[in-house]
């Protein structure tokens, strides 16, 4: 069988997301529009198989005939019958819900290619024999014969995602290489298009030039259409001798179907800025246009805290090697209000906390834009995979000047990051009970303050496309030069496209270390029986939202806004929730080895790069604060122990991360590529050396890795005109349930489209270059 690296275990944890009684609490008009803005989410993320790799849509397609014909039970009898046994039976299970919950063949955590842990000619045998097979022999074989090989395939390339020799990605063909895309970026950049929603294709002409299609996202394809903003930019261009097409079209007919429920969804908006924010989606989606989706994102902004909360489009840029396309991703969630209480206290006080970060103020926003911060309840989240935060919009020109909004998602929290004690690794023993009682409160703080204050903060110094600047050249100066101001971004120039392959990592790892930072702050962790006595003192008991903005700014409560216990913890507590959440971060950067490849020197995903940097720099204070250990563990095997000297957070921790955190927001406001890469680079570089010997800890991280967990979500169904929630159970056979279930009218048109539109560009990768039998 395969390298456990890349397989799921039999025993994955699966579990369900619990959005019950959220949704039994909406309106049925809330209902309607949350359903409708589910189906344009989960239609949008089969976009994702097409943005993995170039089999993805053909095993989805696959797998969806399987199950429709017969269920996870009906389908054992067959296996069983064939040969198999009950564990590859259910290592073909864990598989599929695999396939399904990364919404292709990759980890959507840490880009790993995973494979059926069962024999090849076992599994063909089930297929072939399937009741799929007998109703549609030439489709399903056509499928196994185009899919079959790439789904066992580990080839070295195949086994990560990766540009060129690196690995395997559906963003670029399969010829592009690093040096293409450095190229596309600045003929992007020079026409001011944003790769958000784009792919690059290269081929070479009969003069044996390159010639690059950059092709948009859309609805629209190359037919005539009415002007738009769009329109102009779809030409051929000569770019520093290259050739470039802007096209138009990529996943034409799985954006129809987004913009069909938009629109439905827009009939029950709430309110004119739901209204016109879909509207823009639309365009959008509709036209290619991602200066439409950033005023839908206008709009969204403006939305405070609604009922049903909402994003869809092509969002987060880590799966790009080059890290500047976005990945689809649509998610629909309901307000948690007791959480969400919380953090409208850490909202209140973020102004005064700003002002403790370790930077100059001139490199913090000119005025804070007070945000939404929400705990949600997910009901529909499609993409890759789930988070546990999101600050967004990620359109840095938005952040600096209009604004963002952050949500915390309870309910993935509550199921995602629990840890049984006998699976706990690499702590010591009088450590673990303590980290399984606050691990899950220290993340609530954490993901508060890295979504808050660390991805809502820093200013970005820029000159625009008349020459100004929004920062004094003459008095600002840079604090670790002494010098003024030498680098900035030009007009055109974004975070993204200027330091490109590190800046979701380095983004990352500034976010978690300003919530390491501001967790030792004593306002943060404690506030009820201040706020309290604030109210009783103004007469203003049970205040609201209005009555703490009001005492945020109140010259005479200042020092009590300042004492504002805003996650609830006090004394003994609150040094235990500080002590666990820096103890979780530096394991986390021990566990995250599984997620680097030494062959390539590369790290795959950027939350975990982040976080062993952040290990890093606190081993490199020094002075006993962190140390890691190789031991060997009570089963004969290579083991380790991370330890945290909780005596000297605040006395070494601190002061390093200081240091850290300050160089980090200086190299990214002054948009100092080169100097952001020498430090970053530096520190997530792994080698052998001692005293920790991380490639070789890095085998003992492997040996004893827990694979992160499967999430089932659930369904919504329109009955007349009442919308029904759907629910499953916790196994790999429930989220394959809620998978054929999630497309019950067009589940077969919506595989042919798959599968069309992944033969049409085959020709691009080294991958399937036939089109399956009665797929074409």
């Amino acid at each position: 069988m395969a390298d456990t690296q890349y397989i799921l275990p039999n025993d994955i944890g699966v579990s369900c997301l619990d959005c019950r009684e959220a949704f039994r609490l909406l309106s049925p008009t809330e209902r309607l529009y949350a359903h409708h803005l589910s189906r344009a989410a989960w239609y949008g993320g089969l976009a994702v198989l097409l943005q993995t790799s170039p089999e993805a849509p053909y095993i989805y397609a696959l797998l969806s005939r399987l199950f429709r014909a017969q269920d996870p039970d009906q389908l054992r009898q067959h296996a069983l019958a064939e040969g198999l046994t009950e564990e590859e039976y259910q290592a073909f299970l864990v598989y599929a819900a695999g396939v399904y919950s990364n919404m292709g063949n990759y980890k959507s955590f840490g880009d790993t290619k995973f494979v059926p842990n069962l024999p090849k000619e076992k599994l063909e045998r089930v297929i072939l024999g399937s009741k799929a097979a007998q109703q549609h022999p030439e489709e399903v074989r056509g499928l196994w014969q185009t899919c079959g090989e790439l789904m066992f395939s580990l080839e070295s390339r195949l086994r990560h995602l990766g540009l060129g020799k690196e690995g395997i990605t559906t963003y670029f063909s399969g010829d592009c290489t690093m040096e293409d895309a450095k190229l596309a970026q600045d003929f992007l950049d020079s026409q001011n298009l944003s790769a958000y929603n784009t792919r690059l294709f290269k081929e070479v002409g009969q003069d044996g030039q390159p010639r690059y299609e950059v092709r948009l996202a859309s609805v629209l394809g190359a037919e005539p259409a009415l002007d738009s903003e769009m329109t102009s930019k779809l030409k051929s261009y000569t770019f520093r001798g290259s050739h470039f097409q802007v096209t138009r079209g990529d996943y034409a007919p799985i954006l129809q179907k987004v913009v069909e429920h938009l629109e439905k969804a827009k009939a029950y908006a709430a309110n004119s800025h739901q209204e016109q924010m879909l509207a823009q989606y639309i365009e959008s989606f509709t036209q290619g246009s991602i200066e439409a989706h950033k005023r839908g994102s206008r709009f969204w902004i403006q939305d405070k805290g609604p009922i049903v909360e909402s994003y869809i489009g092509f969002i987060e840029s880590y799966r790009d090697p080059f890290g500047s396309r976005g990945e689809f991703e649509g998610f629909v969630a309901m307000v948690n209000k007791a959480m969400s209480a919380k953090f409208e206290w850490l909202v209140a006080s973020a102004e005064q906390l700003l002002k403790e970060l370790p930077w100059p103020p001139a490199f913090e926003k000119d005025k804070f834009l007070t945000p939404d911060f929400t705990s949600l309840d997910v009901l529909t989240f499609a993409g890759s995979g789930i988070p546990a935060g999101i600050n967004i919009p990620n359109y840095d020109d938005l952040r600096q000047t209009e604004g963002f909004k952050n949500v915390s998602l309870g309910n993935v929290l509550a199921v995602s990051y629990t840890t049984q004690r006998e699976k706990l690794t690499f702590l010591e023993e009088d450590d673990k009970d303590l980290y399984i009682r606050w691990k899950g409160p220290s993340f609530d703080v954490q993901v508060g303050l890295h979504e808050l204050l660390g991805h809502g903060s820093g200013k970005l110094f820029v000159q625009d496309e008349k020459g100004a600047f929004n920062f004094d050249q003459d008095t600002v100066i840079n604090p670790e030069t002494g010098e003024q101001i030498q680098s900035w971004y030009r007009s055109g120039e974004t975070w993204d496209s200027k330091f490109s392959t590190i800046a979701s990592s380095y983004e990352e790892c500034r976010a978690e270390s300003v919530g390491l930072y501001l967790c030792l702050n004593p306002q943060v962790l404690e506030y009820e029986q201040q706020a309290w006595r604030w109210g009783v003192s103004c007469g203003r008991r049970g205040a609201g939202r209005e009555g703490r903005a009001q005492a945020a700014s109140d010259p005479h409560h200042t020092h009590t806004f300042l004492s504002l216990r805003i996650f609830g913890f006090e004394g003994a507590d609150a040094e235990d929730v500080i002590y666990v959440n820096w103890l979780n971060m530096v394991r986390a950067g021990l566990l995250a080895l599984e997620f680097y490849t030494p062959e390539t020197a590369s790290w795959r995903q950027a939350h975990m790069q982040a976080r062993f940097v952040i290990l890093r720099v606190l081993l490199e204070a020094g002075e006993g604060l962190v140390t890691v250990t190789p031991t060997t563990g009570s089963d004969g095997r290579p083991d380790a122990r991370v330890r945290l000297d909780r005596s000297k957070i605040r006395s070494v921790g601190k002061p390093a991360l200081e240091r850290f955190l300050r160089r980090l927001q200086v190299l990214k406001s002054t948009g100092d590529v080169a100097g952001g890469r020498a430090l970053y680079e530096g520190y997530a570089a792994v080698t052998d050396a001692p005293p920790e010997c991380f490639l070789t800890l890095r085998d003992t991280v492997l040996l004893r890795k827990e694979s992160r967990k499967l999430i089932v979500q659930p369904n919504t169904r329109l009955e007349g005109s009442e919308v029904q929630l759907l629910e499953y159970e916790a196994s790999a056979a429930g989220l394959i349930q809620s998978f054929s279930e999630r497309f019950p009218e067009d589940g077969p048109e919506l595989e042919e489209v798959l599968t069309q539109l992944a033969t049409a560009d085959a020709r691009f990768w080294k991958g399937p270059s036939e089109a399956p039998s009665g797929q074409a």
